[in-house]
């Protein structure tokens, strides 16, 4: 059986006034499949991520979760169509416990528990992201890769459609970056669909099936990961001119 076209976004367009940030970027994201959205620094990643999850409206374009289109959705309404996602910085909720946090994921977004099933959800993902011991700990007294893993936890508690983790590997250590690489393929060898924004190219190579590469807000490549990072104009837009 062919799998289904889970996200399909087409000749999307977000302006900041005369700033054009992502500028009619077209791909899809098949089911169970990983896509990465790599480029350089600025080059509108977090920005399509925003617009695809609804924290910024598109100015033009079509985004369709299996066929319906939710482009300019408000960001509540498209998290309870079944997309998820986890944050360049990290945003929990700091006064509360790691219980709390991961619970706030499945009260508020896609697929909804309450009372046993809610607490039986808590105790499977705190198990899944290795925190387990620290359920009743306040989010606060965290490190930071366990921060990282309390908002994964969060965004999966709702069984989600899709998953988007903006540069959830930044900032950590390589020993944390070889735990955060891990939590992902296990999320990969589940059949989750999800797009990755990463700067770590070795974890772009191990973790994606696709990568789409966008540049100063233009989609300048898409393929497998090893052939697109092999592109004169993908190496030119990461190391210049004189590299490509």
């Amino acid at each position: 059986m062919s799998p289904n076209l889970a996200l399909s976004v087409h000749n999307v367009t977000k302006n900041f006034g005369g700033l054009t940030a992502v500028d009619q970027i077209t791909f899809d994201v098949m089911e169970h499949d990983v896509v990465g959205l790599i480029g350089p620094n600025g080059s509108g990643k977090t920005t399509m991520l925003n617009v695809i999850s609804g924290m910024l409206r598109s100015s033009s374009g079509k985004i369709k979760l299996y066929g319906r289109n939710i482009a300019r959705h408000s960001a509540n309404r498209i998290a309870r169509q079944g997309i998820s996602r986890t944050f360049q910085l990290v945003r929990t909720l700091p006064t509360m416990t790691v219980a709390e946090n991961i619970a706030a994921g499945g009260v508020f977004s896609y697929r909804r528990y309450w009372g046993k099933e809610l607490n039986r959800r808590i105790r499977y993902m705190l198990s899944h992201v290795g925190l387990s011991d620290k359920a009743e700990m306040p989010v606060a007294a965290l490190t930071y890769i366990d921060q990282k893993r309390v908002e994964l936890a969060r965004a999966l508690m709702a069984d989600p459609k899709v998953l988007l983790l903006d540069e959830w590997l930044a900032g950590l250590n390589p020993s944390e970056m070889k735990i955060g690489i891990n939590l992902i393929r296990g999320l990969r060898y589940e059949g989750r669909t999800i797009i990755i924004v990463e700067h770590h190219m070795d974890a772009i190579r191990s973790l994606c099936d696709r990568c789409v590469v966008m540049n100063s807000g233009v989609k300048i490549a898409e393929g497998n990961p090893q052939a697109v990072l092999n592109e004169p104009e993908v190496i030119r837009a990461y190391l210049g001119e004189e590299n490509a």
